[in-house]
């Protein structure tokens, strides 16, 4: 896509990446970059084994290796009461093993030794006899009677569940689908997949036992969360605990919660009076950080026989994991999967989520999260297809007919969630117009009398973010305020300080040029400061989307607050009341007297000096503030995808790829749209290619990446973007956020562009990944369930 880029634009507008200056001369600042005098290194003893007791570990032999400063054991850390943490669902996780294993490559032992080559030798010298234990590897084996009992270290507990949660109005649905004329269901299922991003997680503890300060480097997306649940852990109160997250390359929600790497390399340093450095490798990376997704729902749709869209009803399966590790809020264990009726105007919904812990890695929330938006998108979006396909009509006319309308907002979902602007249909016939949607079902049946299979994929799809309100969201008790703090130095340069962290959003451009739209300050003049929690402001840092609905309305409130004061500034300066100013972008001026005006670099200088200011008007120009969003936000957007399939083989190409957002304000067109790219290529791996696998005995079958399969600039065509504007209502600049929301859209709109494509087959449904192995099965009529890859 052909854009114009203004390089230095004041305020919002196009303008190249402040902080790629240091990217493009590899001068980025990663956690793998930090040396520290007389550092350690550690590293893990994984087990090979799913589920199995722990009889007895022998350490002595890497004790007495050369190098080696100290070997932690799960015994070890139960002496410091460091055994177990908890999780961001107020579940416990083991750091290290004791009793038993859970989930193969489960962390069993940590050496640090002087270098990573000795702590790597050292682990091949520890003794643990296993006595296996029966695996649950299926979500839908764990609730069996019989099952084996994972999680027997919570007293009482005899089965593998975690949790139910239901949402909607399960009698007026069942009445409304009792009443209605056409009623389909589908099994859909939304496999496990992994974020995969460039840098895997690490971790720089450095403990000065002298006055006691705990340093932490680390690739966390949530330093101040992290900070509190160090405090919580380990004792140390919070003032004494500095969490600096530098560069990240990449989190995509897998670097939200807190690993046993963290941990230990805390302890390690405490241990041995010395910095001590944790970096995983790719393997440990796939197999024993957080996953995402792993939802195995039934759907059934109810509709009259012309296509109008009567009610949804869900039933779902959530493997979590051997711990249950999601960032989720206590009353939402299930997320944000409220939103599974999706942009549809509907007169009944209900579902019901039952969470059971499988012999897997924890977690389940990871993989620009959404909180479970991107498991509910899916499902209506094939829903909808399945319905089309029964009632033999234009998947696009079903949706267009069924779409909430734009004098509906703000539109009360049947569960309770209020969305607050949109135009649907005007984004859903942008795209159609766009991909000349008539001429090319023209071109599909032209194709199809040669043999040759063309399909065309329609997602529409509504995403909640923000993370916020407290009503919706309050993870370990801290609720989802932001803060921010913003200074003006005399000369009129600004620093910003926030809570949120980047991991390539561009936030040191998006929230200069926030508050540059505000003050008139050139973007270039203004030092946007995160990831320390020393020298930033309390938040809950950036996932779901949340870093411009809620801190990016932190700038723009703080910014404000600044502007007011310099407002009495310059009253004082040009000697009016503050009423008889007028604002216009940089500058104050007296009304009806253009010439009589101050410019913000003018008042910034004159508001830190006594010389220029009367006596009772207060000097400096800066102000915090805190926020709290009123409700979540709702961007949304319509996606078509177009697909060539070759049923002999199985081969799916993407040829076209549109995708329409509306995300309300857009700060920095630029950004938003390489987000879009960004998440328009993960939709395009999780449907065509992604899968983690386990066998029967719970081996990990994707551990590297040629088993685990991302998609390249090969497999991805020259996206095809188009844009709409509703502003949110509720936001100061009207911004809704977009970070995750072509993660959640495109998955489906590649699905029902393949299945399209196979309909003279009589497929209805096949389960992601449509791989060609999986694509040919299905055509020969014979289609597998991913649920369990077994080879």
């Amino acid at each position: 896509m052909t854009v114009t880029e203004n390089p230095t634009p004041m305020g919002f507008g196009r303008m190249h990446r402040k902080e790629d200056a240091r990217f493009v001369r590899g001068k980025g600042n990663y956690v793998d970059d930090i040396q520290l005098p007389g550092m350690l290194h550690g590293s893990f003893l994984r087990s090979p084994y799913a589920h199995a007791k722990i009889v007895s570990i022998d350490t002595s032999a890497a004790e007495a290796l050369p190098g080696v400063k100290a070997v932690i054991t799960g015994k070890t850390l139960e002496t410091l009461n460091l055994a177990w943490m908890p999780t961001l669902s107020y579940d416990t996780q083991a750091v290290l093993a004791t009793d038993k294993v859970r989930f193969q490559n489960q962390e069993v032992a940590f050496v640090v030794a002087e270098n990573h080559y000795i702590a790597r030798d050292a682990l091949e010298l520890i003794e643990v006899d296993y006595e296996p234990l029966p695996v649950v590897a299926d979500a839908k084996q764990a609730l069996a009677p019989g099952a084996p009992v994972i999680r027997d270290d919570k007293e009482g507990k005899t089965d593998n569940h975690i949790f139910d949660w239901s949402a909607g109005d399960a009698e007026k649905t069942d009445r409304v689908f009792a009443e209605s004329e056409v009623v389909v269901a589908e099994e859909v299922l939304y496999p496990r997949v992994h974020p995969s991003p460039l840098e895997t997680c690490g971790a720089v503890a450095d403990f000065d036992k002298v006055t006691g300060k705990l340093t932490i480097y680390s690739t966390t997306q949530a330093p101040h969360a992290h900070r509190t649940v160090y405090a919580l852990v380990a004792g140390l109160p919070e003032h004494k605990i500095r969490v600096i997250s530098p560069d990240i390359g990449g989190g995509f929600g897998g670097k939200v919660g807190i690993y046993p790497g963290y941990v230990l390399a805390i302890v390690g340093s405490i241990v041995t009076g010395k910095p001590v450095k944790w970096m995983e490798d790719r393997n440990e990376h796939l197999t024993a950080t957080a996953f995402a997704r792993d939802y195995h729902m039934r759907g059934e749709i109810a509709a009259t026989k012309d296509g109008k869209i009567k009610a949804l009803r869900v039933k779902v399966l959530a493997d979590h994991g051997a711990f249950n590790g999601t960032a989720q809020p206590t009353k939402f264990p299930a997320g944000f999967f409220h939103i599974f009726t999706g942009s549809y105007d509907l007169e009944a919904a209900s579902c019901d989520v039952t969470g059971v812990y499988t012999n897997k890695a924890p977690g389940g929330v990871a993989y620009a999260c959404s909180f479970r938006i991107t498991e509910a998108v899916y499902l209506v979006e094939r829903m909808i297809d399945v319905l089309a396909f029964e009632l033999k009509m234009d998947p696009a006319e079903l949706r267009m007919k069924n779409l909430i309308k734009p004098e509906q907002f703000p539109y009360t979902t049947p569960t309770g969630w209020e969305y607050d602007s949109g135009d649907y249909p005007k984004a859903l016939k942008l795209a159609m117009d766009m991909v000349e949607y008539d001429k090319l079902r023209a071109e599909q049946a032209e194709k199809l009398q040669r043999g040759e299979y063309m399909g065309i994929g329609i997602s529409f799809f509504t995403e909640g973010v923000g993370a916020g309100p407290r009503k919706h969201m309050d993870i370990l008790g801290l609720g989802m305020a932001d803060g921010a703090e913003l200074r003006v130095h005399p000369t009129g340069k600004a620093v910003l300080r926030l809570s949120v962290q980047t991991q390539g959003q561009g936030h040191e451009t998006t929230f200069a040029q926030i508050v540059a739209e505000e003050l008139g300050i050139s973007p270039d003049d203004i030092e946007v400061v995160h990831g320390d929690t020393d020298q930033t402001p309390f938040g809950l840092g950036t996932y779901g989307s949340r870093s411009t609905p809620v801190s990016g309305a932190a700038t723009a409130i703080v910014a404000r607050k600044v502007r007011d004061r310099a407002r009495i500034v310059a009253s004082a300066m040009l000697e009016v009341s503050p009423d008889d100013l007028e604002w216009e972008k940089g500058k104050f001026f007296v009304k009806g007297d253009p010439d009589q005006a101050k410019t913000i670099q003018e008042i910034a200088m004159a508001a830190h000096s006594s010389l220029e200011l009367p006596e009772g008007v207060e000097g400096h120009l800066d102000a915090t503030t805190v926020y709290n969003p009123p409700n979540l936000t709702y961007p949304f957007g319509a996606y078509i995808c177009v697909v060539d399939v070759d049923p002999a083989t199985g081969q799916v190409k993407v040829r076209r790829f549109i995708a329409v957002d509306d995300c309300g304000v857009r700060i920095n067109p630029m950004i938003v749209e390489g987000q879009v790219h960004g998440g328009l290529a993960d939709g395009i791996g999780m449907a065509l290619m992604q899968l983690m696998a386990f066998d029967e005995d719970g081996n990990h079958l994707g551990a590297s990446l040629m088993d685990y399969l991302l998609p390249t600039s090969l497999e991805c065509p020259s996206w095809e973007l188009g844009e709409t504007v509703t502003p949110s209502p509720h936001h100061p600049i009207g911004a809704k956020g977009v970070g995750e929301s072509a993660t959640v859209g495109s998955p489906a709109a590649v699905v029902n562009a393949v299945l399209d494509a196979l309909k003279p087959f009589g497929v209805r449904h096949a389960d992601m990944p449509l791989t060609p192995s999986n694509v040919w099965r299905a055509v020969q009529g014979r289609p597998i369930r991913t649920d369990l890859a077994i080879s």
